[in-house]
């Protein structure tokens, strides 16, 4: 395969273009679920292909095959510096791609226990075992659990000199237990709601996350939630625990400044952002205490790799530096828009999808604050913990979400959970109401298998690293 790329960049450099790229990907990915003490699904799929880009006349060309012939990848260039061509027809101002090394390279993702040799039995049997500690609790009337893992090997050259060789293993999986009684619907997620975290790592991950021994806890506080009283209703100090802080990064930075969004040129699906280039570096988006990086350098995190699919190797460059906007996720055709060197967040669903502006692993730093000082700290709050839905305006400003649990905080002290939760806010004003952020021990990198983009939408793997996070004066609750 090696030397076939070879050849395709060489066929496609004799036709006078001014730059292109090949990705060659080979996916596996297994999904396993079972609900209520049956398997629900089991999945194996396997493919693979090259995807080609063209750079003629200032304007792309993209095609893709899952035939790797020669010839029929002769015809794949073909067509791709005939889409080129025909585009170049309408051309407004032609792209140009600010400049980087061409590595020749290698990565592989760490891993102890390759997941794929781990047998069905085992996978299934854990998840029943899961099923059969929830079901214990009498109201526990739906369980649902799953393990997903995915293995991607890629090759990227392009007609600059890069040859790149890339294997990522990612493993992850959770469960839910959802209680009724008397008309009243609650669950409780573990380790996180959305089928759970997960990692660049192998097998075992899943033995880390002890899915059976945190099911007890689980299913205790589904049925709790049933006789739990309703979230009170009006504007409150709020403690977040890190889950739902990943997602609130997540909808209101992450997606808000990838630059493509920004510029209008990519607003499918998720809309745009109101962190636009003309804010850069006098937007005070938060309160000192604020710090958001991207960084796709992290071990083991699931918006982790070597290199992006442009051949940009993964960095950790500021976003948001004591609160004030400062950085964008960019390609090799924006960053010179804002005057910045690529980052490495242009990624591709799969051999057949062009890359976009995606996010790698966007992590709100660790503050100073131990999370039992903090609680300690805090006279009367709402604490907050897992995610449950989500809505956010077409320009990441105006949210609302909503998250399985809730409890007191009253003199310090931990005390009434409350069912139901919701919390509003617009947000610059709130995310400059942060005072407060859990140190190193108390922080965590989420994984997030499902941030869709574009159209036709891609699905990319992404992470962000969180910890339990004090805001005043937010708005909990539903008003009537």
């Amino acid at each position: 395969m090696k030397d076939r790329l070879r050849g395709l960049i060489d066929y496609i450099k004799s036709k006078n273009i001014d730059y292109a790229d090949a990705r060659y990907v080979e996916r596996k990915n297994e999904s396993i679920t079972v609900k209520d003490g049956q398997l629900e699904a089991l999945s194996r799929d396997e493919g693979r292909g090259i995807g080609v880009r063209v750079l003629h006349g200032g304007c792309w060309g993209f095609a893709a095959s899952a035939s790797i012939t020669p010839s029929d990848l002769k015809k794949l260039a073909d067509r791709a510096i005939g889409i080129a061509k025909a585009s170049a027809m309408t051309k407004g101002k032609p792209t140009t791609l600010a400049p980087v090394q061409a590595y020749q390279d290698s990565y592989v993702s760490p891993m102890i226990e390759n997941p794929f040799e781990v047998s069905l039995d085992e996978k299934i049997g854990l998840l029943m075992n899961v099923n059969d500690i929830l079901k214990k609790q009498k109201k526990i009337k739906i369980i649902e659990s799953s393990l997903d893992f995915f293995r991607t090997d890629k090759i990227f050259c392009s007609t600059e000199g890069a040859f790149i060789e890339q294997t990522i293993v990612e493993s992850g999986g959770g469960y839910e237990a959802t209680a009724t009684d008397k008309g009243d619907v609650q669950k409780r997620s573990y380790p996180n709601s959305h089928r759970g975290d997960f990692r660049c790592a192998g097998y075992e991950f899943i033995r880390e996350l002890d899915m059976s021994g945190n099911a007890e806890r689980v299913a205790e506080e589904a049925v709790a939630l049933l006789a739990a009283p309703p979230c009170p209703v009006g504007k409150t100090d709020v403690i977040i625990m890190g889950d739902q802080m990943a997602l609130q990064v997540h909808e209101s930075c992450g997606h808000p400044t990838e630059l493509d969004r920004a510029l209008g040129t990519e607003i499918s699906l998720a809309g745009g952002s109101f962190m636009t280039p003309d804010k850069l570096g006098s937007l005070r988006y938060g309160s000192n205490h604020v710090n958001i990086v991207q960084d796709g350098t992290i071990p083991s995190a699931l918006g982790s790799f070597g290199y992006d699919d442009e051949g940009v190797k993964a960095s950790r460059t500021d976003i948001i530096r004591e609160g004030l906007f400062v950085g964008f996720l960019t390609s090799r055709e924006t960053a010179q828009l804002v005057n910045v060197a690529p980052n490495g967040t242009m990624r591709a669903d799969g051999w057949d999808k062009i890359p976009l502006i995606r996010m790698t692993n966007i992590n709100l730093l660790p503050g100073d604050w131990d999370y039992g000082n903090l609680i300690a700290d805090t006279s009367n709050a709402i604490l907050l913990a897992t995610n449950k839905s989500w809505s956010i305006d077409d320009k990441r400003l105006n949210f609302q979400f909503g998250v399985e649990a809730a409890w007191q905080i009253k003199n310090g002290q931990i005390t009434t959970m409350y069912k139901n939760p919701v919390y509003t806010g617009i947000t610059p004003e709130f995310w400059n109401s942060c005072d407060a952020i859990c140190n190193v021990n108390h922080w965590r990198i989420w994984g997030i298998p499902s941030c869709g983009k574009g159209e036709p939408m891609q699905t990319a793997h992404v992470a962000h690293g969180t910890s339990p996070t004090r805001f005043r004066n937010v708005m909990v609750g539903v008003s009537k």
